[in-house]
């Protein structure tokens, strides 16, 4: 009896090490996705909204996948300095102007990116902080 114990107690051992260990990927991604929320809330969530459904003829939803896709290596420029331009998401126009966020460290920036395009029904996955930072300083 005792025997197996042991055995079971070492096999339950190596199964919680093998589940534990997550590649450095996973781990900032799940950094990025928890940090880029609480600045969505603090900074995006007032217009874009709660679920990203957007704001009426004010804000486009974020939940429009393709637009997100097609425009990713876009969106850390339009997320630090706004854009002036109209949009057509989901066959509506927003002409609003989205006020930039200069202010946000280029790491704060890169993280709301991977929380907007991994939340609201998107699934793009990680963007590293050094592309964001790269995509940032080729903003026009």
């Amino acid at each position: 009896m005792r025997k197996y114990l042991i055995i079971s107690a070492f096999f339950i051992s190596v199964i919680a090490v093998i589940t534990s260990c997550q590649n450095q990927e996973t781990i900032d991604f799940q950094n990025y996705m928890s940090n880029g929320k609480d600045i969505y809330i603090a900074k995006c969530q007032n217009c874009h909204g709660e679920k990203g459904e957007g704001l009426g003829q004010l804000a486009p939803p974020l939940t429009d996948t393709t637009f997100l896709k097609n425009n990713k290596s876009r969106l850390a420029c339009i997320i630090k300095n706004g854009i002036n331009d109209s949009l057509v998401i989901n066959g509506k126009l927003y002409t609003e102007k989205m006020p930039g966020f200069p202010e946000l460290p280029d790491i704060d920036v890169a993280q709301v990116m991977v929380y907007v395009t991994n939340a609201f029904g998107n699934k793009q996955g990680f963007v590293p902080y050094q592309k964001v930072a790269t995509q940032l300083q080729n903003c026009n």
